[in-house]
Order: structure tokens, then sequence, then C-alpha cells
């Protein structure tokens, strides 16, 4: 049986790339690994977030519209992205939120305790204390790495079909079902990152999107060859798989889960050194090799972003 090792990425939809930036690099404290286009819509950013490498599991990326309108967090989206920061360093996360005049609470959830808050475009965040034993050398001037976030725990998804959500995570992904509390259900993929999905019960409000939400959740396949595996298995599950894709620093397809959530498989490999040095990741707008006789026209379209360097 295919079994995913867990997320490989998740992509959301911003509107000011600079307050996107400056949320995530600075008061987050992640690196900024890639900076591209979307290439389905290449007058738009694609910014990837991570760890120092951009290792899967650890990005969060973003399409930002400066114009686009407002979605709203709903049935058929993310409902939640969950990070894994340092055990004892739960105190200084709510410190920094404060100072930065971030508003959250603190909840429980199998026996876990949560910080939860928003970005300035309204993602629900939360992060969680665990022995994810991987560690994130990435630190900057005000965050060191006994207090910098892993990587993704995980996600909680608003299923408009909870069951089906759940019998795709267990029956497809080849996750492990792990309890229900209240009104979740959770289950477990291998891997240390990325690894907790909760599937939220009780009914919400339709998801729109929008500025605001989550776009798609990604999963990882190892290579292409198991890409191709994944594809077949989709078909066979009358999943309705697109074909696969050329994303640069990864392969990957899309499908829709009965609960209507855009699911992507995405491959590890190659990864985000394809283009720049390790040192360099984030430096300069990246194209790929189809767009690059177009470079001009895209950086004078393209908002500027101030990337500040704020490795120590």
């Amino acid at each position: 049986m295919l079994r995913t090792s867990g997320i490989h990425h998740i992509t959301a939809i911003v509107n000011n790339p600079q307050v996107n930036y400056d949320f995530y690099s600075n008061v987050l404290g992640l690196r900024l690994v890639k900076k591209t286009i979307n290439f389905d819509r290449p007058e738009v950013y694609h910014l990837y977030f991570g760890n120092e490498s951009g290792d899967p599991g650890t990005i969060i990326t973003f399409f930002p519209w400066p114009k686009l309108a407002k979605g709203r967090i709903g049935s058929g989206q993310v409902g939640t992205t969950s990070y894994v920061i340092p055990k004892n360093s739960s105190g200084f996360w709510k410190n920094r939120l404060e100072n930065y005049e971030i508003a959250y609470i603190e909840t429980t959830r199998f026996n876990e305790e949560y910080i939860q808050f928003q970005d300035p475009d309204g993602l629900q965040i939360e992060m969680v204390e665990r022995d994810a034993d991987t560690g994130n050398s990435w630190s900057t001037e005000e965050i060191k790495p006994e207090q910098a976030i892993s990587g993704f725990g995980g996600a909680t998804l608003f299923s408009a079909q909870p069951n089906q959500t759940a019998d795709v995570l267990e029956n497809i992904f080849g996750m492990d079902f792990v309890n229900q509390e209240g009104d979740y259900l959770r289950f477990r993929a291998q891997e240390l990152l990325g690894n907790m999905i909760d599937i939220k019960l009780s009914p919400s409000v339709r998801g729109l999107a929008g500025a605001g939400t989550v776009h798609h959740i990604a999963w990882r396949a190892k290579d292409e060859d198991e890409l191709q595996k994944w594809h077949k298995l989709l078909e066979t599950n009358k999943l309705q798989p697109t074909e696969i894709k050329e994303r640069n620093y990864f392969k990957a397809l899309y499908f829709h889960e009965m609960g209507g959530i855009l699911f992507e498989i995405a491959t590890d490999p190659p990864g985000f050194s394809v283009d720049e040095a390790p040192n360099e990741l984030g430096a300069e707008l990246m194209l790929p090799s189809w767009f690059e006789s177009k470079r001009e026209e895209f950086e004078a379209a393209l908002p500027p972003i101030e990337v500040k360097r704020v490795k120590e």
C-alpha cells in the first residue's frame, strides 16, 4: 500500500506581498526560500517560506493578490495550519506575539496545548510544543534555534463530508487513525513533521476562496516514480487527478477529495537549490526556463518586496 509520509507544503492566498513577507520572515522567523511566480497565473508572485533548506514538511507558500477580495474560511478548505515549536518555547512565543500586539488564545486538543492566532490576512495558525527532533538551524537576531519553528505540526481540515475525507486519509493515503476527541478525528502520517491531521466533524459555513484562505494542501511523494503510482491509484478510485505538472522544485498532481478540499501530491526532489545556491535561497526573483524571456515584463509588473537578510 502506498503511504504518504505527511504534508509537503500548504499554499494560501493573501493580499500584500510585503506584509506577508514581514510577518512570516520577521515575526515567525521562517526563511524566504523562493521568490518566484505562480506558474499558472504568472502575473502573481509565488512566495515560499520554510526552514533553512526548504525541506518538505516545513514549507508554507503564498499567492499574493493585492486587489483580491477577502475569502471566508469554511468547509472545503484547510481551516488551521499547525506549527511545531521546541519544548519549553511556548513562553517565548506568547511574549513575542504580545510584543507584536497579535491576539492569541490557548486551547487543548488531544492532550496537547496550542497557541492559536491569525496572520495579517486572517489565516488561522497555531503552535504546539512537540519533540519533533529535527530542529531548525535558521536563526535571526531575535529567534534562536532553541525557539525556532521546526516545521508543520499538521493541519485541521474543514470538510463538507468529513467521513469521506477521513476515508481518503486512511485508505488512500495510508495514514493511521489515532483517536476521536469531541468534534475532531485525528490521523497520523509517518514523518515527525507535518504528520498530525485533524478533521473537524461539526458543520461550518461553506468556505469561499479569496485572500486569507488556504488554496490547497500538498502531500509528500518520495519521487516521480511514486507520484506515477499515486496517479494510477487515484484514477482507480475515481478521484480524477490532473496530469502530472512540472513545478520546477517538484512535480505534482491535484485532485479534489469528496469533502471539497483541493489536495496536491508533490515529489520531495529536486528541491529549492536547483536554481539558487543554498546560501542564496530567496534572494532573487527566479523564473522557470519557459518564462525567462519575459523577465523584464514580470519584474516591471510585480510589486517590489524589500527582503531583509535576517540570518545572523
